[in-house]
């Protein structure tokens, strides 16, 4: 195979590069475009494999993202997405180096963040794009000799054709140009002295660029009193990493500590419902439901989707391929619940046996809906409990649209917020507001406490005036009561 070389370089008049198109990274942004969007990078970013890039001086957040990247090798100027692929004349690899120090100052165009010497390297090899199908391809990326990136194209969502076809409607892809076609999950940060390696390659490893080596050296020139200098705060560090944990930074919004869940685990639902009614709460019930394992009590923070109703036009643009429902199922993490707005509307399934299937696998403590669930047997026979309006055989399509994910939602006459604590159990399902989780269950377990002494009481015979609730007497025979039964 062709090698990348100084001509390849100098054959490149654009670089362009796709923001986001592959799922796993749509589920770790949190966010999944309609159409694909682009950014330039300058040709002077280009570099050839084995060469050093410099973190500039200054800088903290020198991220990597290993790429796929496309060699146009005859123009292209309204192509269909038919003939788009008979215009690439290769594919090698390609790291999109950036600094997120510099995305302040032009977010959008990228250009200082990721318009630096060297921001682009690719190579080592050229794979003729006839010899391949561009849906059978793998991009793998290391950092410091361990694997960090490892994925296919065989669900882009927007596959290499169309991204040349789209990009031809409304300029002209020359001879030599360079598109980069987004990166996968596991992109992260490198510091001076790290070592970045990203392979590309056919599936059945027939073919393959060889690997494409950049070394990270940290620069010694300071940036100029002009102009935009480098500034990080901790949500550019979480983006440059992948997540606050990678970041090494401390979770935001509630913790739902294992103390703080064994506290809410041990209390029953209705106690819980009493004290949010002292404080005022009486709308945080979610009404309604059924559940397949009525005999498990779940608490758990909630992950929340929005369907909209049915409208076939705007089906076709969300309702397809890795959508806000599949985003949502893939992005719950261990412990979490999801909890779905479906409006109430009991027509149609919002949930069957494979997400539920694949919520499970993730860790998932319950997904609650008030629609329908699909697949009921399927999903009856999991361990993790569903929660549900009722069963029924339609697809989702029929009266939903999944439209967006991790906002404030209703679902079963109840306000329901991402990070809010969800207690369920054959009772019911609570919705407990975090700012006061901690002094709430407390009072549960001062007052269940209370019911065990009343409950014993009247277990003698006792009269349940002046006992329930409890006079100053019977007060001070709990207070001895509750001295002698810790």
């Amino acid at each position: 195979m062709e090698q990348v070389n100084g001509d390849t370089l100098a054959a490149a008049r654009k670089v362009i590069a796709v923001h986001i198109n592959y799922p796993s990274r749509a589920a770790q942004r949190g966010r999944t475009p309609a159409q694909p969007s682009y950014f330039l990078k300058p040709s002077s970013s280009l570099a050839l494999g084995g060469s050093p890039v410099e973190r500039p001086a200054g800088c903290e957040l020198l991220g990597y993202e290993g790429e796929i990247a496309l060699v146009i090798g005859k123009a292209a100027r309204r192509v269909s997405i038919e003939d788009a692929w008979n215009h690439v004349a290769a594919v090698t690899a390609s790291n999109d180096l950036g600094v997120y120090d510099l995305r302040y100052a032009d977010k959008g165009s990228n250009l200082r963040s990721k318009g630096g010497d060297g921001f682009t390297p690719v190579g080592p090899a050229l794979i003729p794009a006839d010899a391949v199908d561009p849906a059978k391809l793998r991009i793998r990326t290391w950092h410091n000799g361990d694997l960090v990136q490892d994925d296919t194209t065989g669900d882009l969502l927007f596959p290499f054709a169309r991204l040349v076809a789209d990009l031809s409607q409304l300029l002209t892809l020359e001879e030599g140009d360079i598109i980069l076609t987004g990166t996968p999950a596991g992109a992260s940060v490198a510091k001076p002295g790290d070592v970045l390696e990203v392979e590309v390659g056919t599936i059945d490893g027939g073919l393959s660029t060889g690997r494409l080596v950049t070394t990270v050296e940290e620069g010694t020139t300071a940036f100029a009193d002009f102009g935009a200098r480098p500034k990080v705060d901790d949500l550019q560090r979480e983006e440059a990493y992948g997540s606050r944990e990678a970041a090494g930074l401390a979770a935001v919004g509630p913790v739902l500590t294992p103390e703080l869940k064994a506290k809410l685990e041990s209390v029953a639902t209705a106690t819980l419902s009493s004290q949010m009614r002292k404080r005022g709460l009486n709308n945080v019930s979610i009404d309604g439901l059924q559940a397949t394992r009525p005999d498990r009590r779940v608490v758990g923070l909630a992950r929340t989707l929005r369907y909209v109703p049915n409208r076939e036009d705007l089906f076709k643009t969300h309702g397809g391929g890795f959508n806000a429902q599949k985003k949502a199922i893939d992005s719950v993490n261990e412990g979490e619940i999801l909890v779905m707005e479906a409006r109430g509307e009991k027509g149609t399934g919002t949930v069957g046996d494979i997400l539920a299937l694949r919520a499970q696998v993730r860790g998932a403590a319950a997904i609650i809906t008030d629609g329908g669930v699909r697949d009921y047997s399927a999903v009856a026979d999991l361990e993790m409990p569903t929660y549900f309006a009722n069963p029924h055989p339609a697809v989702l399509g029929r009266r939903h649209i999944p439209w967006d994910t991790d906002i404030t939602i209703a679902c079963g006459g109840a306000t329901v917020q991402p990070g809010d604590i969800i207690v369920a159990d054959s009772d019911g399902i609570l919705v407990i507001p975090p700012a006061i989780a901690d002094e709430l269950v407390e009072d549960c377990i001062q007052q269940e406490k209370e019911e065990t002494f009343i409950f014993e009481m009247v277990k003698q015979g006792n009269s349940v005036d002046g006992l329930y609730p409890m006079n100053s007497e019977w007060q001070a025979k709990y207070n001895e009561w509750a001295g002698t039964n810790e």
